[in-house]
């Protein structure tokens, strides 16, 4: 490596030329990387939606999700199959191993649903694949009301306006839209009128359908032309659908009117939203992987903000969820902590080294470091998330060291020289002195980089993790070594020669060595006492370790809060919302809460598989009022519902427990067996076992009731 040092001390302007201009080409990437707060943690997936309008739960399950689970069982790379089956919905969800190729998998999963579909029931519509998803999926929760259009009207506008335009946004994987009712044409047969115009419901539902399809009318020849024959629906109002000619009786025609009402109506709802104590609409974004969560989010933000002339008599709130106000706030505190941080190093430079030649080396070396190393991440396609800072700023120390322990040692080989009385060139000297610490260095680097080895190797979870930290790490100081192998002895060659070097020392290590020089022959005489002294500390924080606990993430202080709560199953969605819209009042009357936003039961083609029993409640508070105060205020509230299982999280922490185990828990037991009562007797053992467990809260027995359901048995 000594030619590297060399090469580098003889082309020293073009050394330092290509440095400038890596930080300048690391400065203009710095805006364009993608931010987030996690990496991607979750495992690759793929989720099938099944529609199954006017099943049952049961029904669902023996009739589409389990000839759909048989079919898929076997795809490739597979690790896990879990599925949901709800009134009308079956969500099937396949994990896939680490490194499987997700877009390969999700075309055989689609050519074992295109064999599949046509064996299901025919209420069934066609199975979806949905989108892939971000792990920290949900970008932005968009409320929308208003007080004079009521829910078709703001559904529709929704549909037809809002969704497209964010759906044409690059990084936007889905927008779900909870509360939407869909205005359509409603026919309701009256029996009695059917019977006394003796017309069967077949010859009537026969005839709605042709009164609304659309066919193709072909085309007609004429000697110089062939023009298209386009057909225009007569039907666009209730009164024109009703005028639909049945049957003729005698001559005379019955209409669809004649027997049935018809009105414009919506469909039965599968789910609701109440927005700020109203109904309302919940538009929620969903982000795809590895796309810019600060960058998507402005995008959809600018757009709303386009289209809030075209969108009279709406309010819209797209603050309700904003992950990307944690990143911006992060980016703040963040800033300010290394320009504080940058300031000290300034100061302990200077102190230590006590000559601004020096010191400016020193300080150019570690954003050049820095720089080389965002330019690399860049490269290597990763996006700066916490655990990426996380890695940057516990390298930061080796960063510094490495800045520093060339400069102060080729400094104090000019020293020695300058007192020579034939002294040597400075390039010998600035080479030597480099030499001279290059194998400290570089064993150094290369034994902390083989400590870090394993973590590459985690897998789960930690691996998804700690991985980036890692990579953030090793890149760091792997970037430093070469810095400080080749541009710092450049820099000392070009800038210290001609310059008189001080025969003393700096006074701050004059005054440090003294009392080093004191202690250090006591231990060195001393080994055993030295090794006993160095056992002892080293077991004195251990027990000091144990007792501190342990948690896979710290308290991020998140000012967006949600809240579960979890009726009986066969509760009505009119019931909820009562509930939802009570809670609603009592958590914006909280000092410090600035909105709320929830959405109840489902919505189609989106990642909530639930039944009309649940919803989702979301509030933000300011970042100025006192957090723990605020959220002890949250929690009374939310337990003010003894009669339902409520909790208070926050969004990070709901995605890691939910990936780690498939519910928003942080630990999940589960019971598997054909017999229904001997489970939930199994699950009440379970139950009262770990009650007595210290440290823990909110458990409790997923409710797996019989739901009350009306039969109907024909008679032949």
């Amino acid at each position: 490596m000594s030619w590297l040092i060399e090469l580098a001390l003889r082309m020293r302007i073009a050394v330092l030329a290509l440095s400038a201009l890596l930080i300048v080409v690391g400065l203009r990437l710095v805006p364009s990387m993608p931010l987030d707060v996690f990496p991607e943690f979750a495992p690759p997936y793929i989720e099938i939606q099944t529609e199954a309008p006017g099943l049952s739960a049961e029904e669902v399950e023996n009739l589409v999700t389990f000839p759909l689970e048989n079919a898929l069982i076997g795809t490739p790379g597979l690790e896990t199959l879990r599925s949901k089956s709800v009134m009308g919905l079956s969500s099937i969800r396949l994990l896939l191993h680490q490194n499987a190729d997700v877009y390969r998998a999700r075309q055989l999963v689609q050519e074992r649903l295109a064999s599949e579909s046509p064996r299901l029931p025919n209420v069934a519509r066609p199975p979806v694949i949905l989108q892939p998803l971000s792990s920290l999926s949900r970008m932005l929760k968009i409320g929308i009301w208003s007080e004079k259009l009521d829910q078709s009207d703001l559904t529709e506008l929704a549909v037809w306006t809002i969704r497209p335009r964010l759906m044409a946004i690059p990084g936007v994987a889905n927008v779900a839209i909870w509360g939407q009712k869909d205005k359509q044409l409603q026919v309701i047969v009256d029996s009695e009128r059917l019977l006394a115009h003796d017309v069967s419901l077949d010859r009537v539902l026969q005839s709605a359908r042709d009164a609304v399809a659309l066919d193709a009318g072909g085309f007609v020849d004429t000697p110089n032309q062939r023009l298209a024959v386009r057909q225009l629906s007569s039907v666009k109002t209730p009164a024109e659908m009703a005028r639909t000619v049945v049957s003729f009786r005698d001559g005379a025609a019955l209409h669809l009117g004649d027997v049935a009402d018809v009105k414009i109506g919506t469909p039965p709802a599968i789910g609701d939203a109440i927005i700020n104590d109203q109904p309302g609409l919940l538009l929620i974004v969903e982000k795809q992987p590895a796309a810019n969560m600060l960058e998507v989010t402005r995008k959809v933000e600018a757009a709303l903000e386009a289209m809030r002339p075209g969108l009279k008599d709406v309010e819209i709130d797209p603050t309700i969820f904003r992950p990307a106000t944690f990143i911006e706030r992060s980016i703040e505190n963040l800033t300010s902590s290394l320009l504080t941080g940058c300031i000290l190093v300034v100061v302990i430079i200077g102190l230590f080294l006590f000559d601004w030649r020096t010191a400016i080396i020193s300080l150019t070396a570690i954003p050049l470091s820095l720089m080389a190393t965002i330019i690399l991440l860049y490269w290597m396609g990763l996006t700066i998330n916490t655990m990426i800072i996380a890695g940057l700023v516990i390298a930061l120390g080796e960063v510094v060291d490495d800045a520093i322990i060339d400069v102060e040692n080729i400094v104090r080989r000019m020293r020695i020289n300058g007192t020579l009385a034939k002294p040597r060139s400075s390039f010998r000297v600035v080479l030597e002195a480099s030499l001279e610490v290059r194998s400290a260095v570089v064993y150094a680097t290369v034994i902390i980089m083989l400590v870090f080895l394993p973590v590459f190797f985690l897998e789960g979870l930690p691996g998804a993790f700690f991985r980036p930290l890692a990579i953030g790490y090793v890149v760091a100081i792997l970037t430093s070594l070469f810095v400080a192998l080749i541009v710092t002895p450049a820099m000392c060659l070009l800038i210290l020669p001609g310059h008189q070097v001080s025969e003393k020392e700096p006074p701050l290590s004059r005054w440090l060595r003294t009392p080093y020089r004191a202690v250090l022959p006591w231990f060195a005489m001393r080994p055993k006492s030295a090794f006993m002294f160095l056992a002892g500390s080293l077991a004195g924080t251990m027990f000091v370790l144990n007792g501190l606990g342990q948690e896979f993430l710290p308290n991020f202080q998140e000012t967006d809060f949600l809240m579960h709560f979890v009726e009986k199953p066969g509760t009505s969605l009119e019931a909820m919302n009562r509930v939802t819209i009570q809670a609603s009042r009592e958590l914006r009357s909280i000092p410090g809460v600035r909105n709320f936003g929830s959405h109840i039961g489902r919505a189609e083609v989106a990642d909530e598989v639930v039944g009309p029993n649940f919803t989702e409640l979301w509030i933000s508070i300011d970042e100025d009022v006192d957090y723990e105060e605020t959220l002890g205020k949250i929690q009374t509230a939310v337990d003010g519902y003894p009669g339902l299982y409520r909790d208070v999280l926050t969004y990070l922490r709901e995605r890691v427990k939910e990936v780690l185990t498939g519910a928003s828990s942080s630990i999940v037991v589960r019971i598997y067996g054909s017999d229904l009562n001997i489970l939930r007797a199994k699950a009440k053992e379970a139950e009262a076992v770990m009650a007595k467990v210290e440290g823990i809260n909110n458990l409790k027995v997923e409710a797996n009731v019989l739901v009350p359901q009306v039969e109907v048995k024909l008679r032949h």
